[in-house]
């Protein structure tokens, strides 16, 4: 699924070749037709945004939300396990899926990048995709209310990526993400408070404390198969990221 690319490619750091490329990224989407009405209008905006405006400006607006602001960052795990010891475990999952499936990335990201975790669902089935981009719902919809509230246009590729999903969403789970610290890129010492290193805990009760059980340990049982291979009869192993109920250890 193209559009998935596209969203994908939007989510990077903005460039030259970027906006280059924007009559092509307008081509797929509207080619594909996956996305419509607003959704679809607001991410071609998106691509004319950028094509047009001063490249500067863009990629100053781009670190001020994606790369000051954790509770803007595009990194899922960021959002799941905080720093607890559980997230370096779950990086190695969420990479031995990839392989396992025949991806091998070129980017040097970490495996929770949204993009690059958006660019290997572009390259599955189309049902399998959407399912995949369903299963860090919570958290796109965080990050969709987050942008929405600071009115840019960025909103419109959560929003985007919310409405494909059609995630089932879990209260609790949701209420936890929005309680975090969500503080603005030019409060200094919020910022400064947020970025502060958590506290790692080790122990029997510590996996299901950061939310391993919900997400590392579903993670190490997925395993798709490369392209092309259907998965052993009965069986379709599925890749879970899921939110924790409760805040972060």
């Amino acid at each position: 699924m193209k559009t998935l690319k596209v969203l994908s490619a939007l989510l990077t750091y903005p460039t030259a070749d970027l906006q280059t490329a924007a009559p092509e990224l307008k081509a797929i989407l509207q080619r594909e037709s996956v996305l419509k009405g607003a959704h679809l209008a607001g991410v071609i905006d998106l691509v004319d945004d950028i094509a047009t405006g001063d490249l500067f400006d863009a990629q100053e607006r781009y670190i001020l939300l994606f790369d000051r602001t954790r509770s803007l960052s595009l990194h899922l795990f960021e959002h799941v396990h905080g720093e607890s010891r559980d997230r370096g475990q779950a990086m190695v999952d969420l990479m031995k899926v990839y392989e396992d499936a025949g991806y091998t990335p070129t980017a040097s990201e970490l495996p929770d990048f949204l993009p690059l975790f958006l660019e290997f669902a572009s390259t599955r089935p189309p049902a399998d995709a959407l399912e995949l981009i369903a299963e860090p719902g919570h958290v796109l919809a965080a990050l969709k209310e987050r942008l929405a509230k600071r009115r840019t246009p960025y909103t419109a590729v959560l929003g985007a990526l919310v409405a494909l999903s059609k995630a089932k969403l879990d209260s609790a789970q949701l209420a936890a993400l929005r309680a975090e610290p969500d503080p603005e890129p030019d409060d200094l010492e919020a910022l400064d408070a947020a970025w502060v290193d958590e506290e790692v805990t080790f122990g029997p009760g510590a996996a299901s404390d950061c939310g391993i059980d919900s997400l590392g340990a579903k993670l190490r049982q997925a395993r798709r198969p490369a392209p092309g291979l259907e998965p052993p009869s009965g069986q379709r192993p599925r890749t879970i990221i899921t939110t924790p109920a409760t805040g972060r250890t």
